[in-house]
């Protein structure tokens, strides 16, 4: 099985990467890092392939894909991984070029991958597309804002897609995270603030990245007449989100 992975270069997509390469697949490993690609490459070997890439830019995507070697060419699984959250401020104080970033990445990254490696896919009769979502997509919270509406989006254009291929052989899911910790996740959003990040998981064991690995493996080895159209994951210590009621 050849499993293309976007945003590899650190947590979920780099477990996932070690996850299916010791299961004895290969790995196309794609991120924006090359650095941090290379070093990963070097630790699972000729199995994994480190391939730079932003999926934020359509002509890098097409360069990236054009240079795969042939027999990397046809893709069984896409792991539409890429993605992040900026910020936490309420909408009236959210920056515009944060919004922009994460509908950049998390719906415009995810939709011109997805374009890019489909049409072979069904042309082949088979193939699966895991798209990463986030409870976030399915429970609003203060602050989540864009990034919520970005993973509803994921979640939508993912059952749309299940929509178009049916009968086609090809599949298409929603792994919808809750609580993760262990990534950059929550650096990311707080924007290189350590202590802020550290704050979100303190006193929680939260899901790890290989939690999420494990999954991906499971939903991408299932006999090839499953579809699993979402599955959403939280921690024990995690649960759905209260109304906000503000009182006087």
């Amino acid at each position: 099985m050849i499993v293309f992975i976007t945003g590899a270069s650190a947590g979920f997509g780099a477990d996932m990467a070690r996850t299916f390469v010791r299961h004895g697949h290969q790995v196309v490993m794609a991120a924006r890092r090359k650095d941090r690609l290379d070093a990963l490459a070097a630790e699972l070997g000729d199995s994994a392939l480190p391939v730079e890439m932003d999926v934020t830019d359509k002509a890098s995507i097409e360069e990236a894909l054009a240079l795969l070697p042939q027999s990397w060419r046809p893709i069984d699984v896409l792991i539409n991984n890429a993605g992040l959250a900026l910020g936490t401020a309420p909408a009236h104080e959210a920056p515009l070029a944060d919004w922009q970033t994460m509908i950049a990445t998390n719906c415009q990254g995810l939709v011109t991958m997805t374009r890019a490696i489909l049409p072979a896919m069904v042309g082949r009769g088979s193939g699966l597309i895991i798209n990463l979502g986030s409870v976030a997509g399915h429970y609003p919270y203060p602050g989540g804002n864009v990034y919520g509406a970005t993973k509803a989006f994921v979640e939508q254009f993912t059952l749309n897609l299940r929509a178009d291929l049916v009968g086609t052989g090809v599949r298409a899911t929603n792994l919808a995270p809750g609580l993760c910790g262990g990534t950059e996740f929550s650096n990311v959003r707080f924007k290189g603030d350590d202590a802020a990040a550290a704050k979100v998981y303190e006193g929680t064991t939260p899901l790890t990245a290989q939690d999420i690995a494990e999954t991906a493996y499971w939903i991408a080895t299932l006999p090839p007449h499953i579809n699993v159209n979402l599955i959403e994951l939280m921690p024990t210590c995690q649960g759905f989100s209260p109304f906000n009621i503000k009182r006087s």
